[in-house]
């Protein structure tokens, strides 16, 4: 054996480079087996890795002999349950966000964790293991802005992939379960904070069809933290420039900004429409480091018997405060938490 042997669930965009990841570039780690309903895409994924094991089913790879943890990269509402029964079955298990579709189901994850303190779970919360967060998390605890006031993200997805947007939406839980998750789950890291009230708006200002699934194709949210720190979230579907994801932090003696420019690298392009930066194409492309580094820091909990600190705790915080936002922006009013 080589390191962790690990099965990896599901081969959509995510779950490929998960594949790629776990093959080539995660240290003390094999891709021992793949598991995906789709067949043609099993064995052609699995023939340009070299994995050995394959299965259609998940029960299936749980029983292999091979593999001692699980990457779950299924569709959201199968991830409560799959982790359970991983667990049952004596596997770790990294999941995907989000940890369940409702907070019941993220409580019965709660519960299937607790149940088996001697295996590792970790939630996928990737822009924790960005580079250019966890610096600028680093110079907030260690005070280099003063205490945190403000706390601002952007969450925006290209405009040329809103069918894809729409053919989800049914099965998403909406923007704010979908998308600002993540900027959910920076703010409760920056701050150090939960929050304490939500007002939400938004709307359909260009795609009428999340009318019917009571979302909008750009939201945005307006918190107060239990510390008072001020917290804003936007997430939009419609940018035209490319996938932007930025973040500031203002604090009493400075400010922190994050991709305040959504560039693609360092390159400036000089044409004949004048000087730009080019935008990262999607998410896969900006964290694609990040993906590297949660997958690595799961299998290094392994290796040392740790607990990550992402837990399944947070799961479940997270998803409370996305589903509050939801409500408050159905309901066009102030919530408490």
């Amino acid at each position: 054996m080589s390191g962790i042997r690990i099965g990896s669930l599901g081969l959509g965009r995510l779950g490929i480079r998960h594949a790629e990841n776990i093959a080539g570039k995660i240290r003390n780690a094999e891709l021992a087996a793949l598991c995906d309903v789709d067949a043609a895409k099993l064995e052609e994924t699995a023939g340009r890795l070299n994995v050995k094991h394959r299965f259609t089913s998940f029960e299936d790879m749980l029983r292999c002999g091979d593999v001692d943890a699980v990457v779950l990269a299924s569709p959201s509402a199968l991830h409560t349950g799959q982790t359970a029964a991983a667990l049952a079955a004596g596997k770790h298990v990294f999941s995907e966000k989000p940890l369940g579709v409702t907070v019941a189901e993220c409580r019965e994850a709660e519960k299937a964790v607790e149940a088996h303190p001697d295996l590792v779970f970790m939630l996928g919360f990737m822009r924790r293991f960005d580079e250019s967060y966890r610096y600028a998390h680093d110079k907030v605890a260690a005070g280099v802005i003063g205490r945190p006031v403000l706390f601002r993200s952007y969450s925006q997805d290209p405009e040329k992939f809103i069918d894809g947007a729409i053919a989800f939406a049914p099965h998403s839980g909406g923007q704010f379960l979908d998308m600002a998750v993540h900027d959910i789950d920076l703010a409760r890291w920056f701050t150090g904070s939960e929050p304490e009230s939500v007002y939400a708006i938004g709307g359909c200002y260009a795609h009428s069809e999340f009318a019917r699934y009571q979302d909008g194709d750009n939201v945005s949210c307006l918190m107060k933290f239990k510390n008072d720190a001020m917290v804003f979230l936007f997430a939009g579907r419609t940018a035209p420039h490319g996938y932007n994801v930025e973040t500031e932090i203002v604090g009493t003696r400075g400010t922190l900004r994050i991709a305040s420019v959504p560039q693609k690298n360092l390159v400036e392009v000089l044409d004949a429409h004048g000087v730009r930066r080019e935008c990262s194409e999607n998410f896969l492309e900006r964290f694609g480091t990040a993906y590297v580094n949660e997958v690595q820091e799961f299998v290094d909990c392994i290796v040392t018997g740790r607990k990550p600190a992402v837990t399944v705790y947070d799961g479940t915080r997270v998803s409370k405060i996305a589903y509050t936002c939801k409500s408050a922006f159905e309901q066009g009013k102030l919530l408490f938490f």
